[in-house]
Formats: structure tokens, C-alpha cells, sequence
């Protein structure tokens, strides 16, 4: 199942993905994003889930466009640090 966490506004669209069923909670994203905008636990959309999976922290969800800017800004620089921490390929950002 695919978790869309962020927001839309005159802007833009912001929005982080992640693939429920490829995220296993290992918990790398979380170590490398330096915004802290990812944590581990229930999954929101299937709370019978037993396993933990990543998500954006309520926190972030409404200035991840901000919070991610940094390492988006950064060169160019592809794939983000989330993305290439993750060993499943289970992020992605819409921006």
C-alpha cells in the first residue's frame, strides 16, 4: 500500500510516499535524514498490521516542503538521503 504524507497548497504539491509493503521499519531513513522528518511505528493506513513501518512524523507533515529543502537543494543531489538509506526502495518524494 502506498502512504502519501504531506500537503498541497498554491505552491505546489508535497508529498512523501512510502511503499508499506516494501518497508520492513528498519529505521534507516529516520538515521539519515538529517531534518529529522521520519519515524518508525503503526502503520496509519492498516493499523492490524503487526510489523512497524516508516512514516513522516505528524510534526513534519504539514512543512516537509521545508524541512526536505536542504538535501533537495543540495546539488541536485540524487537520490536523497532517505531514499538511498532505504535498502528497499520504499520512498519517494512528489517535488
Amino acid at each position: 500500500m502506498l502512504a502519501n504524507y504531506g500537503y498541497a497548497d498554491g505552491s505546489g504539491e508535497f508529498f512523501i510516499t512510502i511503499d508499506t509493503d516494501r518497508c520492513d521499519g528498519c529505521g534507516r531513513c529516520v538515521q539519515a535524514c538529517p531534518a529529522g522528518v521520519f519515524e518508525v511505528g503503526q502503520d496509519d493506513n492498516d493499523p492490524l498490521r503487526d510489523q512497524l513501518v516508516a512514516r513522516v512524523a505528524d510534526a513534519q507533515r504539514r512543512q516537509i516542503a521545508f524541512a526536505c529543502a536542504p538535501c533537495k537543494s543540495a546539488s541536485g543531489r540524487r537520490p536523497l538521503p532517505c531514499q538511498a538509506a532505504c535498502p528497499k526502495d520504499a520512498i519517494a518524494h512528489s517535488w
